[in-house]
């Protein structure tokens, strides 16, 4: 029975985001031919050219039409230099998370190739644990605000806002990808020996929910340890849940075991909506236009879309196409190899059967 075709809104954004983009772009034409993958893009520049010509950094109806007209949307890196305040890529990123209610990140940590970790001694089979992030809450909602800025009795405030919503259907979206993968432990990170109040209603509802789920081993560990332990013993891990913070922080110390941020996928969930997908590396505009980014961690991204989207089979055929392809040297620089970022997405989309 074929499959019916997706609408994909594709965002390549700043700096080596089009060049990483454009490879990923490639592994969907090819899983096209090579699964029948169908899906229709639709192509936006909401780069920083666009918003230094004309202020707009994500346009009004943008939200709606993401709602209402497409399945999913694949996004580059954004953020270039001459917005100094960052705005236009806040505006985008956090505007479609928030806008439309992306409660999850969701970060798989998979070690494909043992020289790639800076462990010592460490196998593929001991890094491959998933994080699930709270997206939408916490300490980047934007609350807080000065008192008398600027002299020298200046006071900030930064508050962390977690409602029981938020903070139960992030628990419950980690235990029920533990159940339908086979995963057996979710392990909770926070810092509820210090953060009492918030703390404290993660610590109760993580009980709750997991009360629901018998066949799952449920752990906690304050972060801090959690951040020492993964690199100390990653082994331990299944599923990992946090808030915004701590799952960020987190994640990217799992992208450096696994081999770098030029391997990290990412994707921004509300399950059965319109979800974002983007790898987490960054612009890196110093990189741009020399053809030497590394473009799997956008692949991947792909593969994680596949996933979401139910061609299950492309997606496993993307991520066998990736290990190969490190395992056979056929990388950018920053992994040892000597290929392009056009080079290496060829290397990948070819070995995809």
């Amino acid at each position: 029975m074929p499959f019916e075709k997706k609408r994909i809104a594709v965002i390549p954004g700043d700096g080596i985001g089009v060049e990483v983009i454009a490879e990923a772009l490639r592994v969907l034409e090819r899983v096209r031919v090579t699964h029948g993958v169908e899906l229709e893009l639709a192509h936006y520049d909401w780069g920083a050219d666009k918003f230094l010509a004309s202020g707009v950094s994500l346009p009004p109806d943008a939200l709606g039409m993401f709602s209402n007209e497409f399945d999913a949307i694949l996004a580059g890196a954004f953020g270039d230099p001459r917005v100094p305040s960052n705005k236009h890529a806040e505006d985008i990123l956090l505007g479609m998370r928030r806008g439309l209610d992306l409660y999850i990140n969701l970060r798989p940590v998979r070690l494909l190739n043992a020289r790639l970790t800076p462990l010592r001694d460490r196998s593929v089979e001991e890094v491959d644990f998933v994080v699930f992030r709270e997206n939408t809450e916490g300490a980047y909602c934007g609350a807080g605000g000065f008192l008398k800025k600027g002299t020298a009795d200046e006071i900030a405030t930064q508050d962390e806002l977690n409602t029981r919503r938020g903070v139960e259907r992030i628990i419950v979206a980690a235990f029920e990808y533990a159940r339908a993968n086979g995963r057996k432990r979710v392990t909770m990170a926070d810092k509820s020996n210090v953060q009492r109040f918030g703390g404290d209603l993660w610590q109760r509802v993580f009980k709750e929910v997991a009360a629901g789920y018998p066949e799952v081993e449920a752990n906690h560990q304050y972060v801090d340890a959690m951040a020492m332990f993964m690199v100390l013993d990653p082994a331990q891990y299944d599923v990992i849940v946090s808030n915004n913070l701590f799952g960020d922080i987190l994640t990217d110390l799992g992208a450096a075991i696994q081999g770098g941020l030029g391997l990290a996928a990412s994707g921004n969930i509300h399950p059965g909506r319109v979800s974002l997908f983007e790898p987490v590396h960054g612009s890196a505009p110093a990189l741009a236009g020399k053809g030497i980014a590394n473009p799997i961690g956008a692949i991947l991204t792909s593969a994680m879309m596949l996933e979401y989207l139910g061609h299950n089979q492309a997606s496993q055929a993307v991520q066998q196409a990736v290990s190969d392809a490190i395992s056979q040297d056929e990388t950018t620089r920053d992994l040892g190899g000597t290929l392009s970022t056009s080079q290496a997405g060829v290397a990948i989309s070819s070995r995809i059967v």
